[in-house]
């Protein structure tokens, strides 16, 4: 299956979680930039709240593709209270990389985790996610050390569900998902895999302004679950 581009992907993926569909306790949280607007056409069609979760990848110096960890954390939270980082240790052992060079690139990317989160929220409170099912969408799955990061914050406030939803994924990532979370949709799961953009026809880069205007347009279709409601 190769999808068009990220808003056919979402259609797609939107058929298969049609049972979610106009629950009152359903969230739909998106990995920015390039699940943004997967989880917009889930979001829409669910007729359930949009929201993002910054998660940023720990990319290997010289080769920033590569994943060696993740950092997440929920708005609002500091990354001493409530922060997570997730690290592949296979990977940092393989490739030797010291203590030094992953504190670095994870201040690097705390930065700019903490830019984003301003820039895509503003003042917006976060959701309550306490009793929720938590929709999970990303654009795919490579390694899922994001994925990973994203599922460890978000249950940290204690949702009643955590589904992990994606177009496309590498059928192993898919399979250690499985007993991470209650459900996992994997619309596709070629192999062999390669990489996310291999299996769209359309995938340029997801832009801020593009992140914003979908969320400006969600909430305005959708009233958002507030902190503490």
């Amino acid at each position: 299956m190769l999808f068009k581009d990220r808003t056919v992907a979402g259609q797609v993926l939107a058929k298969k979680l049609a049972d979610y569909a106009n629950r009152s306790n359903v969230l739909v949280l998106a990995l920015p930039r390039g699940g943004v607007p997967v989880g917009f056409e889930v979001a829409r069609a669910l007729n359930a709240p949009l929201d993002v979760l910054v998660v940023r990848k720990l990319g290997v110096p010289d080769n920033e593709e590569l994943a060696m960890g993740a950092l997440a954390k929920l708005p609002g939270t500091g990354f001493a209270s409530g922060g997570v980082r997730i690290l592949n240790q296979s990977i940092v052992n393989d490739i030797q990389i010291s203590d030094e060079v992953i504190a670095r690139v994870a201040v690097q990317e705390e930065r700019e985790l903490e830019r984003r989160e301003s820039m895509y929220r503003g003042d917006r409170p976060f959701p309550n996610l306490q009793g929720q099912t938590v929709i999970l969408v990303d654009d795919g799955l490579a390694t899922g050390a994001t994925m990973w990061a994203a599922i460890i914050a978000v249950r940290q406030q204690q949702p009643k569900e955590i589904v992990i939803a994606v177009p496309v994924a590498a059928p192993e990532t898919c399979d250690e998902m499985q007993n991470k979370v209650e459900k996992i949709v994997c619309a596709n799961t070629p192999s062999p895999f390669y990489s996310v953009g291999m299996w769209y026809e359309k995938f340029p880069q997801t832009t801020d302004d593009e992140v914003r205007e979908l969320l400006n347009k969600a909430n305005n279709n959708h009233e958002p679950l507030l902190s503490g409601n």
